[in-house]
């Protein structure tokens, strides 16, 4: 058993003992250790996170996670700082929930079995980024690093969270960013042209990706560099234009590509591919960044339409996550949203949440007196207060 002085996340930096046993690696990489380990108090399994602080810099990741708060997001609990065996050396670790599975291994184990994910996971998981990703965007944050492994999930309940806010940002207008950020096959062209000024639509790329992917089974694509990554975009997308390399990179001088025409996306997937998809990938994945669908607008599509169903379930014959408790932060200044955002109402005792809430009535209710935008909402930690909820689930197939 091992006893530290922690932080909690929520709050100031005044610490409490956390006791913690049953320890072992579960991951490791250049970012770090991560460890599994039970909370004695609780005997709640937590994820620590163990990486080597710069004594030069406070911890970006650090600020990032005690800003977030939704369920979309892997929660940080504690976090503390340790010495290592030079004396020189510091190291901070983050106390986090912990979430047994990614999408990349659940990805991997139907890829094993020469299957593609069932479509209903393919719906219930991308609404879930898309939610996430609507959150931290709404706050400013960009997560710069969107891929299968980044997403954990719950293979019970099919509940996902975004994790691994190492690359993080809080992207500042006119402040320049780097431009080798990002896992290569889930890189935005943008950045490929080296742009700094990118927006938080760089992660809507990434979230593209990875749907095809999902659909395909496979990297939609595999470059072997960064110029061989575009080059595979190109094969799809075909050549951008010079009015598209000026909207990825307006300080991009050169534009000498070989003229590539584009292949339709129904090439691109095989045959008797759920179409609502294939529509949403093309909506996703366009050379120009402020031409990319917004993550609330992408779950607002047909494609999603089944999981927002009050009666949709899961092949196991749980419940599904409920997606229909957008809170008025995520929403932001699309409340007009909300009537197909928050489907159902309360109803009574029989509501299912995953995690307590204020109750609220009906969505005009919710809505009344609200403006275009909370005064809190681009700044600060998130506030979970209650939009809407679903009612209990009943049994359906589920089929796109």
């Amino acid at each position: 058993m091992t006893t530290v002085m922690a932080s909690p996340a929520q709050g100031g930096d005044e610490q409490v003992p956390v006791q913690y046993s049953d320890v072992k690696v579960i991951g490791n990489g250049s970012f770090g250790v991560v460890y599994l380990a039970k909370l004695t108090s609780t005997n709640e399994l937590v994820a620590i996170k163990k990486v080597l602080q710069d004594r030069r810099f406070k911890n970006r990741e650090l600020q990032i996670m005690r800003d977030l708060n939704h369920k979309n997001v892997v929660q940080l609990k504690f976090f503390f700082y340790s010495s290592g065996e030079n004396k020189e050396e510091v190291y901070l670790n983050l106390i986090l929930e912990y979430v047994p599975d990614t999408v990349y291994r659940v990805e991997r184990h139907y890829a094993r079995l020469r299957q593609t994910l069932p479509i209903i996971y393919v719906k219930l998981y991308m609404f879930q980024l898309f939610r996430a990703l609507s959150y931290i965007h709404s706050i400013g944050i960009c997560h710069r690093d969107i891929k299968p492994q980044n997403l954990l999930i719950d293979p019970e309940t099919a509940v996902l969270k975004l994790c691994d806010f190492g690359s993080a940002k809080y992207l500042v207008k006119g402040e320049p960013n780097v431009s080798y950020i990002c896992s290569r096959y889930y890189r935005a062209p943008e950045l490929i042209f080296g742009a700094t000024n990118y927006k938080n639509s760089i992660d809507t790329w990434s979230a593209g990706t990875v749907l095809a992917e999902l659909m395909i089974g496979r990297p939609i694509f595999c470059g072997d560099s960064g110029v061989d990554q575009l080059v595979e975009i190109i094969k799809v997308l075909g050549t951008p234009t010079k009015n598209h390399v000026l909207q990825m990179n307006p300080h991009y001088k050169e534009h000498k590509f070989p003229l590539i025409n584009g292949i339709p996306w129904s090439r691109v997937f095989r045959p008797g591919t759920c179409p609502e998809a294939v529509e949403l990938v093309s909506q996703l994945l366009v050379y120009p960044p402020d031409e990319r669908l917004k993550p609330l607008d992408a779950c607002v599509h047909p494609f999603f339409d089944e999981v927002r169903k009050p009666s949709c379930k899961l092949p196991n014959g749980r419940p599904i996550p409920v997606c229909t408790d957008f809170t008025l932060q995520e929403l932001g200044s699309k409340t007009n949203l909300a009537s197909s955002l928050c489907t159902a109402r309360l109803v009574g005792a029989s509501r299912i949440s995953e995690t307590p809430q204020e109750p609220a009535s009906t969505i005009e209710a919710s809505l009344s007196g609200v403006g275009e935008k909370p005064a809190d909402a681009a700044t600060g930690p998130a506030k979970e207060g209650m939009l809407c909820d679903a009612d209990a689930f009943m049994k359906v197939k589920v089929e796109c």
